[in-house]
């Protein structure tokens, strides 16, 4: 599952990890991405310290055997870790899914994250790029707020996966899987017990955040024409 940051990644990652024949990896490449850019995220000391940060050791498990039995292995990652240099040859022997969102959307939710939010962090050029690379299933995040079970089934139907409704909740708290990162990012989600309901009117953007939606917005759209019926508009 790629997609960018804010962006229904890890519910869905607590969605799959509620099945009982799904195991689950959250972010696998982001120490590795830290330790190439040096880039100054939340807690880049810690993840490098408490997670891998060789991408070929991570490749290698991305395509090995399935943690704990499990039949199947949900793998949550973010098209913009992918730099230059990480290895992408494990990725054509998965079924790769495109979780999207629209950019106003994204842009404030990580804005209040992070105090600098740029089209890198955002990841929409990136997820471009990776499609037309590997292709794919893509789905819209609002589309599966709006109506849970219905884009689940769908998806689920699109992976020749029968649904199972324990995807729809999850207990509080967290999940064993989540990386460090947690401690930052996943407040509201491990307040959570299953998807919130639909989402609002989209948020009104001003300055540098109005500047950043117009560039992310042409990538969005592109993928947003591919994506499993939902009801998500583009405008």
């Amino acid at each position: 599952m790629w997609s960018g940051p804010r962006n229904l990644s890890t519910a869905m990652m607590y969605s799959f990890a509620s099945r009982s024949d799904f195991a689950v990896w959250d972010e696998p490449f982001y120490a590795p991405y830290l330790a190439a850019t040096g880039l100054p995220h939340p807690m880049a000391d810690e993840i490098m310290a408490h997670h891998e940060t060789d991408p070929a050791v991570i490749a290698a498990r991305c395509i090995g055997p399935v943690p704990r039995g499990r039949r199947h292995f949900y793998m949550k990652h973010m098209p913009h870790h992918m730099i230059d240099g990480m290895p992408m040859d494990w990725a054509k022997t998965c079924i790769n899914i495109h979780l999207i969102r629209h950019p106003a959307r994204v842009i404030a939710s990580y804005a209040a994250k992070r105090e600098t939010v740029t089209l890198d962090d955002i990841g929409y050029r990136q997820q471009s790029e990776l499609y037309a690379q590997i292709g794919g299933i893509v789905i819209d995040s609002s589309d599966i707020r709006a109506a849970p079970e219905t884009m689940l089934r769908r998806l689920c139907a699109a992976l020749d996966l029968h649904f199972d409704p324990a995807m729809l909740a999850w207990p509080k708290g967290g999940h064993p899987d989540d990386g460090i990162w947690a401690a930052h990012w996943y407040g509201a989600i491990h307040k959570s017990q299953g998807f919130a309901g639909a989402e609002g009117p989209l948020p009104e953007l001003t300055g540098p955040q109005e500047t950043l939606l117009a560039q992310a917005m042409p990538y969005f759209a592109e993928l947003s024409q591919k994506k499993i019926a939902g009801n998500e508009t583009i405008s």
